[in-house]
């Protein structure tokens, strides 16, 4: 068959492909027995190996997604390995350092990945909603150089009109032309106002 795997082919890791179906077989072998989150995160536990396998698979994919086809699965034998456990796997080692640092800093236990992960989302959302509070609170408040600017006599120039227009339009996500068009309608309608006035 022309599109075999070599399986002494050397990886870019300096790992041979024998040494990842190896990997694979005892990764099978062991996946029913694991329950703790504790053990299989650890550096050789369960979840750690098989997500280093399979960001190993995933980075010699053809694909530009990355993805791994069932047929490099099979050929390392983590195919029949549930394909949810095998996401979380290759997320935690993706994302070990905030996990593990997650993990030391939580009052309470993990019992699983999935647990891990839904966590992390809350947690995070969490901190989401205080960060866009606090910038909400923040503009809310004048800055010095505006309260200082309150006493003055001296009306703003053109230029800071306009970067006050710009930076109002940057912040509420609103296309600067739309707002041009509005100031247009204001001035025709003021103007017509007045000639209502003069002709009566």
């Amino acid at each position: 068959m022309v599109n075999s795997v070599s399986v002494s082919k050397t990886t870019q890791e300096g790992t041979s492909l024998d040494k990842l179906v190896k990997e694979g077989k005892a990764l099978y072998s062991i996946w029913k027995q694991t329950n703790s989150l504790k053990d299989s995160t650890k550096s050789r536990g369960f979840d750690t190996r098989l997500g280093k396998l399979l960001q190993q698979l995933k980075a010699q994919s053809p694909l530009d997604s990355g993805q791994i086809s069932r047929q490099t699965l099979a050929t390392y034998h983590v195919d029949k390995i549930d394909r949810r456990r095998r996401s979380e796997a290759l997320w935690f080692v993706e994302n070990e350092v905030e996990c593990r640092e997650f993990i030391k800093n939580s009052k309470k236990g993990f019992t699983s990945l999935t647990a891990l992960q839904a966590a992390m989302r809350k947690a995070s959302k969490k901190e989401a909603e205080a960060d866009t509070t606090e910038v909400e609170a923040t503009d809310d408040q004048p800055s010095k150089e505006e309260v200082s600017k309150v006493g003055r006599s001296s009306k703003p120039s053109k230029d800071d009109i306009v970067q006050s227009v710009l930076k109002a339009c940057e912040y509420s996500g609103v296309d600067l032309l739309e707002i041009a068009e509005a100031l247009m309608q204001i001035e025709e309608q003021s103007s017509n106002a007045t000639e209502t006035k003069v002709a009566a």
